[in-house]
């Protein structure tokens, strides 16, 4: 099997007249085959073509969904969080079961906190996100761990006008007992800059993808270090327009290509996939993963790789087929075997 192809796709999460979305802003973990992905979940209200169809006025809470064979079955969980016991810092990243998430604060700010896990998601102790010096912090999960006590975070600023958005990095290297701000991700620019999905490709070589937006623009741009995530310079834009946008979810495949995923928010609204097997430096045409999405409020896509090779996408859509309202699922779906030549 030369080409990616769809495999199977899997209902995660449906309820009538709820709303499951956006497992960008959560998180994606797997150990094996055993997958855990966070998302939203309220209550569907029909707001117009131009909103997110959740109703404002009723709760928004927290969800998971945990997948013990490889993503063909799902179970939901609610997250159990305490306060992080004193004296539980440093964290080993390292962890066999380690997991870590940093929800989204707000678009243009406000306070952070970072939840770990050392048991696969199924408790999580809360400890605040320092500031970083930063304007304020728009935060989602993205992080690698680099060592036991080593790990960097990619989060968002508010930029220096306030507004969303601009990419950065920050790093601790004490077990999470203290993070410093390591660097910026590009320059502040003029739209937009948000959401980085990050890959590490050696000791001193990162590759981040980031989503942006100037005016009626919006694409997926890729920034690459060769420090070790202290400067950053433009590499291409690997999704150059992707209608009204989304975020990427970027991985390293077992045989050395890279993945990203993405939702396109244009008609035909779908769940793209591209590859690289130069780390990046040039991508393939789009591969569809999940076509026939009934509109905009869709993407947000968060993607694994499991044991056989097979990648798992997670994301949020509705389709004409189940109904109006927004649900998740999962994409099993074969990414081909082209020769790596990283």
């Amino acid at each position: 099997n030369k080409e990616p192809a769809v495999v199977q796709q899997v209902r995660v999460f449906y309820e009538p007249s709820r709303f499951g979305g956006w497992p960008a802003n959560y998180g994606i973990w797997n150990w094996g085959n055993e997958i855990l992905v966070g998302f939203a979940l309220g209550y569907d209200k029909d707001r117009g073509e131009m909103h997110h169809h959740i109703d404002p006025d009723k709760p928004q809470v927290d969800r998971f969904a945990r997948s013990t064979d490889g993503g063909r079955s799902w179970t939901i969980e609610v997250p159990n969080v305490q306060p992080a016991p004193a004296g539980l810092l440093p964290v080993d990243f390292s962890h066999a079961d380690f997991a870590m998430r940093v929800p989204k604060a707000g678009d243009a700010g406000g306070s952070s906190s970072i939840y770990y896990s050392l048991d696969r998601g199924k408790s999580w102790s809360r400890v605040a996100l320092p500031n970083f010096g930063v304007p304020s912090i728009a935060a989602r999960t993205e992080y690698l761990v680099d060592g036991k006590s080593e790990c960097t975070l990619f989060l968002t600023s508010a930029k220096s006008n306030g507004k969303e958005g601009r990419p950065f990095a920050g790093r601790t290297q004490d077990g999470g007992r203290s993070w410093k701000f390591l660097s910026w991700i590009g320059p502040e620019p003029e739209g937009f800059s948000i959401m980085p999905a990050t890959v590490r490709l050696s000791d001193s070589d990162l590759l981040t993808v980031v989503r942006c937006r100037d005016g009626w623009k919006r694409w997926l741009s890729a920034y690459g270090s060769q420090d070790n995530g202290k400067t950053w310079r433009y590499r291409n834009d690997p999704a150059p327009s992707l209608g009204e946008g989304n975020p990427p979810s970027l991985i390293e495949l077992e045989d050395g290509r890279l993945c990203l995923t993405y939702g396109y928010r244009a008609a035909p609204f779908h769940i793209g996939a591209r590859m690289s097997s130069d780390r990046g430096a040039t991508w393939s045409e789009e591969f569809v993963v999940r076509g026939g999405v009934a509109n905009r409020d869709m993407g947000y896509v968060r993607s694994v790789q499991r044991p056989d090779g097979k990648i798992v996408s997670v994301y949020y859509l509705s389709d004409d087929e189940i109904g109006p309202e927004r649900y998740i699922e999962a994409t099993l779906w074969d990414p081909g075997s082209l020769e790596s030549r990283k």
